[in-house]
């Protein structure tokens, strides 16, 4: 078993110090709004920006002629 009179030490946490510099720049408030929604909505939002995304790109692309 283990020796005489060693106890079990209970797990640490220690948050990683690069994720803990990352987190600061993280909007949870979208996160969790985004996190309201069904799975179909997310990917209904998704295809909504993407489509305005092509829009953008569309409207960038130098005009040949």
């Amino acid at each position: 078993m283990g020796e005489a009179g060693s106890k079990a030490s209970p797990l640490e946490f220690r948050p990683d110090p690069v994720i803990e510099a990352y987190k600061r720049h993280v909007d949870r408030t979208l996160l969790r709004e985004n996190l309201k929604l069904t799975p179909g909505e997310r990917l209904e939002k998704l295809a909504a920006f993407m489509r305005s995304l092509a829009e953008v790109q569309g409207a960038a692309a130098p005009r040949r002629g």
